[in-house]
């Protein structure tokens, strides 16, 4: 596994594992997990995490596995599994042989309840749920102990079993750690951490109808695969002395080291799995993978690289404070990224055809155009060029706008790697009104893309040949959200939807030569932004491309950052 960076990065997480080495408290080999549950599809926070868990394993020169914590047979599948094999693999993470399934130990856990009942510390409760939430008293208030919580060992190992051979049903009866119904920390009010669920699990199926609580299996799990440090989220912090607990009573030091850190939250976007289920669900998105969700499989279908997430990983560092992340920042380190790598390439979005009164009918040459204007390495390619082009709409103005320094009436204008034209006339829709086609002359001496005689334009443009241009289909995306925080507004945070978020151009012209083997990889339309072929629904017969991400930030006036 190589390391995310040359210089090894420096947080709070790092400071206590140093501590632990220096003081013998771990001397073994640092071994951290990522842990997820498979019941949804791993999102951009989720990479924080990841770099994070294997980044400290590579630093220290210990492991790190990739564990599912798959506890509640409810919503979890293989589908969700299979995303976050594929997506940790994708982000340049390697877990060797260490992939584990919580579902591995379920026997080993059953066995650990049933050390807690002997000991005395567990207890099989028949108080509903909605009892249970009575008796567990508020933040101020004390809980109210169950009055099942007498129950003998015996009896308590007796109804355990019983639980576990199908004998009751759903929620007829749990199993309750007894801990402190008035202890300060809610967590520690004689949780739950058995349940009964008669569902069938994605792996272990009908063999199991009672299933440990998240917080019992987890510990577990970490002290069976020889966790040291077992970094989480903030949200965990409360529980933290639930799960120091549970291996305080039931298995010899040294225990996994819980550490918590401030969970990634992105503007404009949701990171709750439930939210993203419910975009899914009700299909206002195409699915998980949809490019303008937050999942690593959207970001990937989009464009993104994992080199670039892995940067904003960094960037963003840890910290015990939670903060919300701006999306440009995301954005722009995917920008810096594939600037470097990101072939030029010439397209039209919105086509407009332009005609050169001049340049003689059937004659066509070939232009040399660069496909990195700093690296040539990446060779060049011919772009034909003939009679008629297609240039951007928005490229032409009749009655020219202030600063507006691209073709208008009498204007000249340079074609990227080619002639300077001047437009002459044009020729608009009787009914509409609108500019339908551009008449322009060329200067036959600028094939250069200078004038002999030393004369200046104001700007350059990009054009493709009518007749050699490949149509293709263009989506451009936005933002998801209009908003920053969709979940802090009122009403439904569907409500605030971009309905901009997309917009599909069907008659898009491509330059030709571009291979279909070069569309699998990034490509930069000049000044129109980057872009890659859709992996689900683009072909060699009818190529789409997904923007991945503008040339410049277009949020940051709305935002004020362009002030």
């Amino acid at each position: 596994m190589e390391s995310i960076t040359q210089s090894p990065p420096s947080d709070f997480i790092r400071d206590i594992i140093d501590a632990d080495i220096t003081s013998g408290r771990r001397p073994e080999t640092i071994a951290t997990r990522f842990p997820p549950e498979p019941n949804g599809y791993p999102h951009i926070g989720h990479a924080k995490s990841i770099c994070l868990n294997f980044g400290i394993a590579s630093q220290y020169g210990g492991t790190c596995n990739l564990r599912l914590d798959d506890t509640d047979p409810s919503g979890e599948g293989m589908e969700y599994v299979e995303s976050i094999i594929r997506d940790v693999k994708w982000l340049g993470f390697d877990w060797g042989e260490s992939l584990y399934f919580a579902s591995n130990y379920y026997e080993q856990i059953y066995r650990y309840a049933v050390a807690l009942i002997k000991k005395g510390l567990a207890y099989v409760c028949d108080l509903s749920a909605e009892e249970m939430r009575e008796y567990r008293g508020t933040l101020t208030q004390p809980g109210k102990e169950s009055p099942f919580r007498g129950r003998s060992i015996d009896e308590n190992i007796d109804l355990f079993e019983r639980m576990r051979a199908g004998e009751f049903a759903d929620g007829a009866r749990v199993l309750r750690a007894k801990i402190d119904m008035a202890s300060p920390n809610v967590a520690l009010r004689d949780p739950v951490i058995y349940r009964i669920k008669k569902t069938s699990h994605y792996r272990t199926g009908d063999a199991w109808c009672i299933y440990p609580m998240y917080d019992f299996a987890h510990c577990l799990s970490d002290y069976i695969e020889g966790i040291s440090h077992s970094i989480c989220t903030l949200e965990f912090e409360n529980n933290r002395p639930l799960y120091e607990w549970f291996l305080d009573k039931l298995v010899e030091k040294p225990h996994p080291r819980q550490i918590e850190f401030a969970r990634l939250n992105l503007n404009f976007t949701v990171m709750s799995k439930r939210k993203l289920m419910e975009l899914v669900d009700r299909k206002l998105v195409t699915g998980w993978d949809d490019p303008r969700m937050p999942t690593l499989s959207g970001m990937r279908r989009r464009g993104y690289t994992p080199e670039s997430i892995r940067n904003f990983c960094e960037i963003i560092g840890v910290s015990k404070n939670d903060s919300l992340i701006d999306m440009s920042l995301l954005e722009n380190c995917v920008r810096e990224d594939l600037n470097d790598r990101a072939p030029r390439v010439m397209a039209v979005l919105r086509p407009l055809r332009v005609i050169i009164d001049n340049y003689p009918e059937g004659k066509e040459e070939e232009l040399d155009c660069p496909y990195h204007p700093k690296n040539p390495g990446m060779g060049s390619r011919k772009a034909p060029f003939t009679r008629e082009l297609f240039i951007e709409k928005d490229d032409f103005m009749e009655v020219p706008a202030k600063k507006f320094f691209r073709l208008f009436p009498g204007k000249e204008v340079r074609l990227r790697c080619g002639y300077l034209i001047r437009c002459v006339g044009i020729v608009k829709d009787s009914e509409t009104g609108e500019v339908t086609e551009i008449h322009c002359t060329y200067d036959p001496q600028t094939r250069s893309g200078f004038a002999p005689d030393g004369r200046k334009v104001d700007a350059t443009i990009h054009w493709v040949s009518a007749a050699h241009a490949t149509v293709v289909e263009a989506r451009l995306y936005d933002r998801l959200f209009s908003v920053p925080e969709p979940l802090a507004q009122e009403g439904a945070f569907i409500d605030y939807i971009n309905p901009g978020s997309v917009e599909a151009l069907t008659s898009c012209r491509l330059e030709k030569g571009i291979s279909f083997d070069r569309m699998n990889g990034p490509l930069q339309f000049e000044r129109l932004g980057y872009f890659i072929a859709d992996c689900r629904d683009s072909s060699a017969d009818a190529p789409v491309f997904n923007r991945t991400v503008t040339l410049r930030d277009a949020w940051a006036k709305i935002s004020g950052k362009g002030k």
